[in-house]
């Protein structure tokens, strides 16, 4: 009998999760995670103020870190830093960032210490970023992917949870002691 490949596997996995998702789990979560952070610049402000709608509707408490008016000039990190500092200290639970095209978003993000973000455009990663990696702040494109789909990615997201078994622990405690650098010892 013929092996299956990991592709296939993925999609079995990806359809098996999409249908926990669309049966409602999402409407379970506001029990476990109430807090989300949300941030955008102009590249995302338009999809921020629709995430915003989806998750309040939801049940969520939602932190707008802004911006709170479009202008074309505005420079993200004054908006995901603040956000991924909440997320750091655990002010919110978890954190969603957009910008143009994401990267700037991740980028900045990722410089603040306890953030593992992730720019995701797909379900496998969106799930398996939290469930392996314990991925704490999801960034998006908001000139690349559109409303239906960030929406779908950020339920995905919020519904995963952090396996936490040894292995996925050993190895973010590396990744984690890469943000806290033993200082070199002098002569």
């Amino acid at each position: 009998m013929p092996k299956k490949s990991s592709t296939a596997q993925n999609r079995r996995h990806e359809r098996t999760f999409n249908k926990r998702i669309s049966g409602g789990l999402l409407a379970e979560l506001p029990g476990k995670l109430q807090r989300i952070g949300i941030a955008a610049d102009h590249g995302g402000f338009e999809l921020k103020d629709f995430l915003v709608g989806k998750l309040r509707d939801a049940g969520f408490q939602v932190s707008d870190f802004g911006d709170s008016k479009l202008k074309s000039d505005d420079d993200y990190p004054d908006f995901i830093i603040p956000l991924a500092r909440a997320v750091a200290a655990g002010t919110v639970d978890r954190g969603v960032g957009i910008c143009g095209s994401g990267v700037g978003a991740s980028i900045a993000a990722n410089k603040v210490a306890g953030v593992r973000a992730g720019l995701i455009d797909e379900n496998f990663s969106a799930h398996q970023g939290v469930e392996d990696d314990d991925l704490n702040m999801i960034c998006f494109g908001g000139l690349l992917v559109g409303h239906a789909l960030a929406w779908e990615l950020t339920q995905t997201f919020l519904a995963a949870r952090f396996k936490g078994t040894e292995r996925f622990r050993r190895r973010l405690e590396k990744v984690t002691q890469l943000e806290n650098p033993t200082p070199p010892k002098t002569p």
